[in-house]
């Protein structure tokens, strides 16, 4: 009883690991709306050292249109700029010696339909890890069985298994919907 609770319990976990992850790669992904998480991982040389952006200063969307970046040094205004450029992700930074602005531009159609095909292609990797998931918890129900868990027993934990992944899958649809919806949206 205990043990079939546990694993559960651990395939919850596990599946909810999945969807937080899924959510962040999706917002990652652009629809031509500034947001902070744009420029997340993205690393600049402070002082030798590849630190994060947002650990070298502050990060701002005063519109749906730009990014404002603000250095705690201004010795970081050309280090930041250089790390934006390199990371190749299809805008420009403008530096007026004060702060960093960074213009989004409207993605055309065809980057509109590239972006819908990549949150499907992170979607459908976000499904594949549910499913490692219930594999694993579903290896571990049949050691359960072998290690003379009553057969019932084993039954339903297969039965909430399924659930878990069934719901989680759910979840993970209609946040692509979601991103899908934004991203089509002019």
């Amino acid at each position: 009883m205990e043990e079939t609770k546990n694993c559960l319990e651990l395939t919850k976990e596990g599946m909810s690991q999945v969807v937080l992850f899924f959510d962040k790669e999706v917002q990652k992904i652009r629809a031509g709306k500034a947001s902070p998480q744009m420029l997340e991982g993205l690393k600049v040389d402070y002082y030798g050292n590849p630190t994060p952006i947002e650990q070298v200063g502050n990060i701002s969307t005063p519109d749906a249109r730009q990014i404002i970046i603000q250095p705690w040094e201004r010795t970081m205004l050309q280090p930041m700029e250089k790390a934006i450029l390199a990371a190749n992700l299809g805008f420009t930074p403008q530096n007026n010696g004060e702060f960093i602005r960074i213009v989004i531009p409207s993605p055309t159609e065809e980057r509109r339909k590239e972006l819908v095909k990549k949150t499907k292609q992170e979607a459908e990797q976000a499904k594949v890890s549910i499913r490692n998931v219930r594999r694993t918890a579903n290896e571990t129900a049949k050691k359960l069985k072998d290690s003379g868990t009553p057969e019932d027993e084993i039954k339903k934990l297969e039965t909430d298994i399924q659930k878990f992944t069934d719901d989680f899958i759910v979840k993970i649809d209609k946040i692509a919907e979601a991103k899908e919806k934004e991203i089509m949206t002019i």
